[in-house]
């Protein structure tokens, strides 16, 4: 299918074939039998088989995330170095840009490495999974990580929602609820926030947070655009245009079933340009050329 436009998918898995790369047999189990994904997403693919993959989902651009899924002190845990996400990032930075996953047991030790992967390798932004560490967004030991991407004019991206089972050994408690965001919002103004996976179940509740809040956004991933709550679908199309985010959360969904779902929701012109790329562009300050909202007839 053609596109009139390049869509930029702000949260994505790093899912190459490259030496260093680890899948643990819990993590093999819930991608098939959870996901029920197979083939290239277990083996992995080459950056070029990727990106002809990008093209025939009419996706433009991916941000590749550098995940730290638990504590490596922790048996169940998967991590993603900064060094391989930043190499594929150098190869083909037309297409890729890396996120700073952090691991807040690591003290100062993490934070340093967060700022080096931003600093030093150009990551554009920090990316959180709050329940690998059981520890609500607004848990006292994340404040470093949030100030220092004050301090750095980056945004950081965490899951709200529940969590799905990744494994039978470590069930992980859902301690995301959006609300949690009210308050780092309020003890950081400054501090850009995106709530990835829509929040669902509470989805209204995320909604509610980010129209309360300037530097408070939605990322659309990990949910199948056809089963979003209309309340979501509509507040992309309307009141909410400007505060959310593509992305994927690939292998969760499928790039190429994402872009062919939303195409299918009849969002405005002007609202699926800012959604799909316009917003992202703003947020993180992309150098990377947005397309015309006034172009888009409605």
């Amino acid at each position: 299918m053609g596109y009139e436009f390049g869509a930029i998918d702000a949260v994505c898995n790093f899912e190459f074939d490259m030496p260093g790369i680890v899948r643990p047999e819990w993590s093999k189990t819930f991608i098939t039998e959870k996901i029920g994904m197979h083939g290239d997403v277990i083996n992995g693919y080459s950056v070029d088989g990727f990106i002809e993959k990008m093209d025939r989902a009419g996706i433009d651009h991916v941000f590749l995330i550098a995940v730290k899924a638990g504590s490596a002190s922790q048996k169940i845990h998967r991590h993603i170095s900064y060094e391989l996400v930043a190499e594929v990032c150098a190869r083909r930075p037309d297409k890729f840009s890396g996120l700073a996953g952090i691991d807040p047991t690591m003290g100062m030790e993490g934070l340093r490495e967060m700022e080096r992967g931003i600093r030093d390798y150009g990551f554009v932004g920090a990316h959180l999974y709050p329940h690998w560490f059981d520890m609500a967004p607004d848990h006292a030991r994340y404040y470093p990580f949030y100030a220092k991407c004050c301090e750095l004019d980056v945004p950081i991206q965490m899951q709200v929602g529940h969590c799905l089972r990744y494994s039978v050994e470590r069930p992980l408690k859902s301690v995301g609820r959006p609300i949690t965001l009210d308050t780092i919002a309020c003890d950081f103004p400054e501090l850009k926030l995106v709530g990835i996976h829509i929040g669902w179940p509470w989805t209204e509740e995320m909604i509610s947070v980010a129209y309360k809040h300037p530097n408070v956004y939605i990322g659309s991933d990990a949910y199948a655009p056809k089963h979003w709550p209309a309340s979501f679908v509509h507040f992309i199309n309307s009141w909410g245009r400007k505060k959310v985010i593509f992305g994927t959360d690939f292998p969760v969904i499928d790039l190429e079933r994402a872009r062919e779902e939303i195409e299918g929701l009849g969002l405005r012109p002007a609202s699926a340009r800012a959604f799909l790329r316009n917003n992202v562009i703003d947020l993180y300050k992309l150098p990377l050329p947005k397309v015309d909202l006034a172009e888009a007839a409605e």
